[in-house]
């Protein structure tokens, strides 16, 4: 739920956060690991941009994997996590250890959740493509088996079983692409929480720098094209050139960067033109 505030100062007008329905505990200790070494910089040279190390935090060590099969699990909390959109949950094994799992909508305290192929079709709990129905909602879903959850991770997103065929499943992400994915591999049932996360507004620019992004200028607001190519005046920067130009001259919007063309023959339905593809690499 998005919450409105009072515009008392300058930095409030126009803020809207997030309501966290979570517990205010503090994260298990032997669950977290802090976050050392520097951000979007390899070796001192910076390799991703406008990026900082931020506010301090410690990583949540999550469980993508979902390895403990057939064993029952208690939620015990519903957690804030500072490193992403989505809420966790720290579970309770019958055993007696404990691990975090990606929050999904629906999710409640008390609950029992289970990673098992016999496992029921309810939120929480992980088993096979092969045994979800088709149009169940997923997240956290695999690649290749036995790996850990990559795909659909963020918060608010998921994704939908849409046909199995052969050894394969469809799987329409959230970015309306359609992927083939095997059926050995595993997937968590619902949607993650948060999906207001988008409509946050952050109000100022202070808040952005504690997340950890640091100041991005535009290219045609730079000086001159020695700095950008978009840069100088009106009459000679990158406007109604032929093609935008990144900040070292190449190509982009629209330019082709995937380099992986050896998955194509896993795409059924590319995401932005809605191609169909029928086998084989098409690019």
């Amino acid at each position: 739920m998005i919450k409105e505030h009072r515009p008392t100062t300058p930095g409030q007008r126009g803020r809207r956060s997030l309501k966290k329905d979570v517990d205010k505990v503090r994260p298990n200790k032997k669950l977290t690991k802090s976050a050392k070494g520097h951000v979007g910089r390899n070796k001192g040279k910076i390799s991703s941009r406008h990026r900082q190390r931020g506010a301090k935090k410690h990583y949540r060590v999550i469980d993508f994997k979902r390895d403990k099969k057939g064993v029952p699990a208690k939620v015990a909390t519903i957690e804030h996590d500072p490193n992403r959109g989505a809420n966790i949950a720290l579970l309770h094994y019958v055993d007696g250890e404990k691990r975090y799992i990606l929050a999904p909508v629906g999710l409640q305290r008390g609950m029992e959740v289970v990673s098992s192929p016999e496992a029921e079709t309810k939120v929480g709990n992980c088993l096979p493509l092969r045994n979800i129905p088709i149009g169940t909602e997923i997240h956290n879903v695999e690649l290749r088996p036995g790996r850990g959850g990559q795909m659909v991770r963020g918060a608010g997103t998921s994704a939908i079983i849409t046909a199995k065929e052969g050894k394969y499943a469809h799987v329409k992400l959230p970015s309306t692409e359609i992927k083939r994915v095997l059926l050995d591999c595993v997937a968590t049932v619902g949607s993650l929480s948060n999906p207001e996360k988008r409509n946050v507004n952050l109000g100022k620019a202070g808040r952005k720098r504690h997340l950890g992004r640091r100041p991005h200028v535009r290219g045609v607001a730079h000086a001159s094209p020695r700095e950008h190519p978009h840069g100088g005046s009106y009459k000679d920067n990158g406007v109604g050139m032929s093609s935008p130009k990144t900040p070292w001259g190449k190509k982009t919007r629209g330019k082709k960067t995937r380099k992986r063309t050896h998955t194509d023959k896993y795409i059924v339905k590319e995401r932005r033109r809605g191609k169909k593809k029928s086998g084989g690499s098409n690019r």
